[in-house]
């Protein structure tokens, strides 16, 4: 009966959402996830940049303003996607810790209920950078393989193509080229067209500085190549006959790889772009400002394929007519070495953050940042030399406040903290308490940690003290490549190990 009822409902949404020639036939789904971006693509407003092929699905769709993740960093985010619950709740918060331990009884990833539903689910794409299989989730998991939670922890049932045969069929497809890597060089010298960077439009809290604006820059031209992928996989479904029937959902799986972005709970962290795209289903043009949280695209997702949400999953489906969602909960916790405790909650209109650990400072000299962020670099040198402004000073403090307070709507870069203001106290007070309930509410389900200490940490070292002008020339804001390093170091290590032998 409670089955009828939700098929039912789900009659009733779509009928609200969806245009009057809607397919009987249950719709494929693809999940594009692009690697760290914020809200930087041309349908939402970045300047400098173009990108034609996700303008088209916003257009066509629905474009979702208010979409936060539940954690800043890939694996604790992708760890609650995955399942529909909070990162906390089971257990994944920290990132690339607990690989070795199964999910707490009862959690399953979503795709188990999927598949039980008659879907192929498929972890990739021929058409992207790297083949788009990233799944790295903080739990016991492999790629391909059948699940039972125990002795068999397998996701999807086969990779990167999907073909008629398959329908209906859920894939999931990383685009990782916006994510920090040796190749943003390679892409902007490729491009035919690079982004200007006279013409890039810096947040306040950074420094208009060559190096700055021209890292700005690679980080556009990296949304213009994944903006061309999209268009191929789009490309794909329209050759094979299945775009009518698919739905495209597109998000970030985090915010921006740069200050105050990926690894913090401010705005450009966990505010990211949510696009969902269905010839056969959704009304076009559609501008969304419900706050919506990651895990309500898992349940959303189930909710599509018809299968009831499942009680565990903190997620909800933001089809359903009774939607709603006050604020979304977020955390930070270990990211690689640094060891850190936030909590946050963001609404449409503010942002409050608890930081449980002040004393570890915004800038934390993270190994494996130190070689991906020009930006920072500089700007440390421009601090030492007493060129920034309050504004681009901020990340460089030496502590965090305990509580921070941002109305979004006045400061949405987020520069003014309110929580001392005697007129916002009821505010604060009130999100203090939702904050602290919500975070009992998640409590994790088991404690275990096995974090895992990454090699950047040695690997940073080990340039400083084998290459010195390189390691110089880093400091000055010039990316040196991270992964040659590391290959460099692997190979030191592997050559002295054997003559140890």
């Amino acid at each position: 009966m409670k089955l009828k009822f939700r098929l039912l409902l789900l009659a009733i949404v779509l009928a609200c959402n969806i245009s009057s020639g809607v397919s009987k036939e249950k719709p494929n789904i693809i999940w594009l996830m692009a690697e760290d971006i914020g809200q930087d693509i041309e349908c939402y407003g970045m300047p400098a940049v173009k990108t034609p092929n996700l303008n088209k699905l916003a257009e066509g769709g629905m474009m979702f303003t208010n979409c936060f993740c539940t954690n800043p960093i890939c694996s604790p985010s992708r760890s609650a996607m995955m399942t529909g619950t909070h990162q906390l709740k089971i257990n994944a918060h920290h990132h690339r810790s607990n690989r070795d331990v199964p999910l707490p009884s009862g959690i399953k990833p979503f795709t188990y209920h999927l598949r039980k539903a008659g879907y192929t689910c498929i972890i990739g794409n021929e058409h992207v950078m790297k083949k788009g299989r990233k799944i790295d989730c903080n739990f016991k998991h492999r790629a391909i393989g059948e699940w039972d939670g125990k002795k068999n922890v397998g996701l999807f049932d086969k990779t990167d193509t999907f073909l008629p045969e398959d329908q209906p069929f859920f894939a999931q497809i990383q685009l990782v080229v916006t994510h920090r890597g040796d190749w943003w060089d390679e892409i902007r010298a490729q491009s035919k067209h690079p982004v200007n960077p006279d013409e890039v439009v810096l947040p306040p809290y950074m420094a208009d500085h060559p190096t700055v604006r021209l890292d700005w820059a690679k980080y556009l031209d990296q949304m213009e190549y994944m903006d061309h992928e999209v268009g191929l996989i789009i490309e794909d479904l329209k050759k094979k006959g299945m775009y009518e029937n698919t739905v495209i959902i597109f998000i970030g799986d985090n915010g921006r790889c740069n200050i105050f972005g990926k690894g913090y709970l401010h705005d450009p962290g966990l505010h990211i772009p949510l696009i969902v795209n269905w010839p056969d289903g959704i009304k076009p043009n559609q501008v969304k400002d419900e706050v919506v949280s990651t895990t309500d695209i898992t349940a959303t997702i189930l909710d599509l394929a018809g299968i009831e949400v499942p009680c565990y999953m903190t997620g909800k489906s933001f089809l359903n007519q009774n939607f709603e969602r006050e604020y979304v909960f977020s955390a930070r916790d270990l990211w690689d070495e640094i060891l850190e405790k936030s909590r946050s909650l963001s609404t449409d209109k503010y942002k409050y953050i608890r930081n449980d650990m002040p004393e570890v400072p915004w800038d934390s000299h993270q190994a494996y940042l130190e070689f991906y962020r020009p930006a920072v670099h500089v700007m440390r040198g421009l601090k030492f030399d007493g060129k920034l402004n309050e504004n681009e000073a901020l990340f460089f403090s030496k502590n965090k406040p305990v509580e921070e307070l941002y109305d979004l709507e006045t400061d949405p870069y987020e520069l003014n903290n309110l929580a001392n203001y005697p007129e916002y106290k009821t505010i604060l007070g009130k999100l203090r308490r939702n904050c602290r309930e919500i975070e009992i509410e998640m409590a994790p389900l088991d404690t275990t940690f096995h974090p895992i200490v990454p090699a950047s940490v040695d690997i940073l070292e080990w340039v400083k003290y084998k290459y010195p002008l390189e390691y110089l020339e880093m400091l000055n804001g010039k990316e040196i490549g991270f992964q040659k390093y590391a290959r460099m170091y692997k190979q030191q290590i592997v050559k002295q190990n054997n003559k140890n032998k």
